[in-house]
């Protein structure tokens, strides 16, 4: 499926969107369900919590009417009382029993239970009255076991109370490490989308700016390869026309040098005159025939060289730099070029005369009278400036003749 360049970026958007509500709904479900089950924990511990409150109150009011029975003789109202609180006693233990399902609780809750029943039992009787001291003490009996079964109790719901809170810890604790992990490959994932999408993005950019670098090294013979139909396709095939363009015109611009260069070296050849062209760094570039004859040079002797590396007189040497030096045009510079056997005389001279199988006398009456130097050429320099665009691109131009230019 080929996408545009603004679908691409609206689907990465989409795409990032998705994983952000998608973690956040992830982390809400982990904190809900955190929140619920401590909340179901809480609550069921608040209830429980109340009603042993309750339960207690019963059993202290139950105690205290039981002490009162004891200490005094029974009347109907105290009896009536105690029967009430057995009743209410009962209702809160059952309510009780049905929120526990632990057995040692339920077996404990049992057991007050029917110690209730038997003291309501006892007290419901009209004998009680009558007895005497044998149903008093019943009565303190059951209401001692009522005590020491509700103590059982409160140990077993401090064990229960101790239970919860480890449970909210491992429940806390799971869901931390659930959310971490979900966050972790949320986070990968991230990761993995920013490496990919920018990449799939950016990657035809980069294509098209390598070929922008080649073309800044001229180098023509490059093409964009980019297959999707989209903004950056129109780019990469419009990129694609202007290189051949570029290609066309270079090779046409080569061919109109060759033939302006082919058009100068005949016209050259006709001026009948030594002709040399340097460039900005005194490199020379283009010497004509009369000059290679004139010097005894050969092309890949000079053509590429600086002229103080190549086999060029000293006095055309000068004329090149004080032209380069000024810019300008040097008109009618004297150049005298030694004859080649010059050079050899002077090498000769230099040798012991003795060695030579001279006279030392003879030589030394020799040396007294100088020589003239044999020139081989002795004219007038002419050089002429061709300007570029940028001072690297400028070309000096001499032409040598034996008569002075008017």
């Amino acid at each position: 499926m080929n996408l545009s360049l603004k679908g691409r970026v609206a689907s990465s958007f989409v795409i990032a969107n998705i994983v952000v509500l998608a973690l956040t709904f992830v982390v809400f479900h982990y904190l809900n369900n955190l929140n619920k089950d401590i909340e179901s924990i809480t609550v069921k511990s608040n209830r429980v919590a109340l009603l042993t409150d309750e339960i207690r109150i019963s059993a202290v009011s139950l105690l205290k009417y039981q002490r009162r029975i004891l200490t005094n003789k029974p009347t109907p109202q105290q009896v009536e009382k105690i029967i009430n609180l057995c009743e209410g006693f009962t209702s809160q233990l059952h309510t009780l029993d049905s929120l526990y399902k632990n057995p040692d609780a339920k077996k404990i809750v049992g057991q007050m239970l029917s110690y209730v029943d038997s003291l309501k039992l006892v007290l419901s009787k009209g004998s009680l009255f009558n007895r005497g001291r044998m149903g008093l003490t019943t009565i303190g009996e059951l209401a001692d076991k009522i005590l020491d079964s509700f103590s059982e109790f409160q140990d077993i719901q401090y064990y229960e109370t101790v239970e919860r809170d480890k449970k909210i810890k491992k429940i806390i604790s799971e869901t931390k490490r659930h959310m971490m992990i979900v966050l972790i490959i949320g986070f990968l994932f991230t990761i993995i989308l920013a490496l990919v999408i920018p990449g799939k993005i950016a990657l035809p950019f980069k294509k098209i700016k390598d070929a922008i670098r080649e073309l800044q090294d001229c180098n023509f013979d490059v093409s964009i390869y980019y297959s999707q139909d989209d903004e950056i396709g129109e780019i990469a095939r419009e990129m694609n026309k202007m290189i051949h363009s570029f290609k066309v015109f270079e090779e046409l611009r080569a061919d109109r040098i060759s033939v302006e260069n082919r058009k100068f070296d005949a016209l050259a050849n006709l001026v009948r005159r030594p002709v040399l062209v340097a460039n900005a760094h005194g490199s020379l570039i283009y010497l004509n025939n009369q000059t290679y004859s004139l010097l005894q040079v050969q092309s890949e002797d000079v053509i590429g060289k600086e002229m103080t590396e190549a086999v060029i007189p000293a006095t055309i040497i000068e004329t090149y730099e004080l032209a380069i030096k000024r810019r300008s045009k040097i008109e009618n510079a004297e150049v005298r070029i030694l004859a080649k056997h010059q050079d050899d005389e002077v090498k000769l001279e230099v040798l012991d005369p003795e060695a030579s199988g001279e006279d030392p006398a003879d030589a030394a009456s020799e040396e007294s009278e100088p020589k003239e130097p044999e020139y081989l050429y002795v004219g007038y320099a002419n050089v002429i400036p061709i300007r570029g665009k940028e001072s690297s691109l400028d070309y000096y131009l001499m032409v040598l003749s034996k008569e002075v230019f008017t």
